[in-house]
């Protein structure tokens, strides 16, 4: 037996949330481009703009708050909706703590600070009463971190670095870069791999819900996905999008001692093609402003189609 999820929120209602964030970006961009300005011209206040350019990431991630917690209340699985209670006021201590300790620990505490910032949007949440909660680790996204980002950019900027000072020839540091940026992209697989995975990690009552993925497997299938959205310079990226968000539901399960549940998804992958490039084209042609109405009608388009079987 299949039981369907549903997503109900409508881009109308969506949209006085995103205007602010958008307003917010746009804020930080500008401040952005007027500090690379002002380092060209050698102005002497430009160290001022790194706390400006804070206070304004800040301000885009505390107003994230108020989009995400909508989209959260309006997912519902069969005839009962997700409820999320937790508060802005919690969530901005969140922010403020974890913030000045990845400040003070030079970035160690990133791993951790992320963790706390999902957890927090995961655990008050619920369905039905019951409550859902989630058990990533931070010392496994430090690893993640370290070990699949990190070091690897680490290494081959010492080498790029190291062939600059031994003033290498134009063709070799050309070809340097070609090779670093090829390697970057690559590393950038198993990254996003181990991430979603380590995201995918919540309970609920006795339910465990995780991927039960291999890794070589699929990281050979996220890298032939975005091998085809590169060669064909992005027009195939929505097929990339329906086969991988396919791929990934179908071995996700909800386990417990007791029995295993799968989930599914039942794709249209010409329509669905055509939809996701429609939306993706009234979203660019508006400058942004047709994005709730986009993150809506996929959500709903998705979430419609995908299923929990019993």
């Amino acid at each position: 037996m299949k039981n369907y999820f549903g997503f109900t929120l409508t881009g109308k209602k969506l949209l006085p949330f995103w205007m602010l964030m958008y307003g917010s970006i746009l804020a930080l961009y500008f401040v952005l481009f007027f500090v690379m300005r002002q380092t060209q011209f050698g102005a002497s206040h430009v160290g001022i703009m790194p706390l400006i350019l804070l206070l304004l990431m800040l301000l885009v991630y505390s107003l994230s708050f108020f989009l995400i917690k909508p989209i959260l209340n309006h997912i519902r699985y069969k005839e009962d909706a997700l409820s999320f209670d937790g508060t802005f006021g919690r969530f901005f201590g969140v922010l403020i703590g974890g913030l000045l300790l990845t400040i003070i620990t030079l970035g160690v505490y990133l791993a951790w600070y992320i963790r706390n910032v999902f957890r927090f949007f995961v655990d008050n949440t619920t369905l039905k009463g019951d409550a859902f909660s989630f058990k990533g680790t931070g010392g496994r996204l430090f690893l993640i971190l370290l070990l699949s980002m990190v070091l690897p950019i680490a290494l081959f900027s010492v080498v790029v670095v190291s062939m600059q000072a031994m003033h290498a020839s134009s063709e070799l540091l050309v070809a340097g870069s070609v090779i670093y940026q090829l390697v970057m992209s690559f590393i950038m697989i198993p990254y996003m791999y181990l991430v979603y995975q380590w995201m995918t990690n919540v309970t609920y009552k006795h339910y465990t819900i995780q991927w039960q993925t291999s890794f070589w497997s699929s990281i050979g299938k996220i890298f032939i996905e975005i091998l085809l959205s590169t060669i064909t310079l992005g027009i195939y990226a929505p097929f990339a999008f329906v086969r991988l968000y396919a791929y990934f539901i179908h071995r996700t399960v909800a386990q417990s001692d007791e029995a295993t549940r799968s989930f599914g998804f039942e794709p249209d992958p010409f329509n669905d093609f055509l939809f996701l490039w429609g939306q993706i084209l009234l979203t660019i042609v508006t400058l942004g402003v047709y994005y709730p109405w986009m993150i809506c009608k996929v959500s709903s388009r998705f979430l419609g189609r995908t299923y929990l079987e019993l």
